[in-house]
């Protein structure tokens, strides 16, 4: 387990200082704003503490507000919304300088028999072994290029495997653009067996590229063209269990973008083809005058 990866684990080891009152931190970085999947993963722990443990959550629905800052402490303050024979519903607000910067609604269910399908097929894509990983992908587009070097030599908590170009590839080549993206990505440690632990790691990783697959589209890129993007709204269905630890192919696409917004949603398989998480996220992106 490498040092980011243990960092993030204690990151979501909330401290809770009231009863249904949890208190978050962010790494020690330089960092103009909390990372959204970070607050989505903090939100479900603090929803999780309160939930007994024969439920498990099966769906979230979340807002970002406000710009989280990474210097001071992330309130959470949980209520609870409803404790059902079959579900539980909670609801979380995130709190910095006493305003809210994030709110999230949890729903959680017991373990019961019904029909069962999946219409939804995993996409035929290269294995991840045989992948680079994305620091060697990106170091082979920007090289030692002084004001990359630190944050490509810095470890990283998740290992993604890209099965399709990168925004800067595509805003290279425009022959590489596409709507739809596949990243395999999985956390390279063996992880204790709590399933909550699995589907908040799934939450803070499902932030990651999606709101890419917008910028793919039209051949931008973070860093590499004159756009400002923020998450809006989040969006997440736990379908089976699943772990973290083993590799998952994320597979992403962009229906629709305009208005200064863009749509995205994305499927996570397991490598046999299992369907198991969901996801729709909505973002601000504006271009700015260069």
């Amino acid at each position: 387990m490498n040092e980011s990866l243990k960092e993030l684990l204690d990151l979501l080891d909330l401290e809770q200082i009231e009863l249904d009152i949890f208190r978050g931190r962010s790494p020690e970085e330089r960092i103009q704003r909390v990372f959204g999947g970070q607050v989505a993963a903090q939100a479900l722990v603090a929803a999780g503490r309160t939930v007994p443990d024969d439920r498990s959550v099966h769906s979230l629905h979340a807002y970002f507000i406000r710009p989280g800052d990474p210097a001071i402490p992330i309130v959470y303050n949980v209520e609870r919304v409803r404790d059902g024979r079959s579900f539980t519903t909670r609801r979380v607000v995130a709190i910095q300088h006493g305003k809210a910067i994030f709110t999230m609604s949890a729903s959680f269910h017991i373990s019961e028999e019904g029909v069962e399908h999946q219409a939804s097929v995993m996409p035929d894509v290269p294995d991840p072994e045989t992948l680079p990983t994305f620091q060697e992908r990106m170091h082979g587009l920007v090289g030692d290029a002084p004001e990359f070097r630190d944050w490509l030599a810095k470890p990283r908590p998740v290992d993604a495997r890209y099965a399709s170009p990168l925004t800067w590839e595509a805003h290279r080549d425009p022959e590489l653009r596409s709507a739809r993206t596949n990243v395999w990505f999985r956390y390279h440690a063996e992880l204790p067996d709590d399933p909550l632990l699995h589907v908040v790691l799934a939450a803070y990783a499902s932030d990651f590229t999606l709101v890419d697959t917008v910028l793919l589209a039209h051949g931008m890129a973070w860093g590499a063209s004159n756009i400002v993007g923020a998450s809006l709204d989040h969006a997440m269905w736990f379908h089976r269990p699943f772990r973290t630890d083993d590799w998952l192919l994320y597979a992403q696409e962009s229906p629709w973008a305009g208005g200064a917004r863009g749509l995205a949603r994305g499927e996570m398989f397991t490598a046999s083809g299992d369907l198991v998480v969901s996801v729709v996220q909505e973002a601000m992106i504006r271009v700015t005058k260069p």
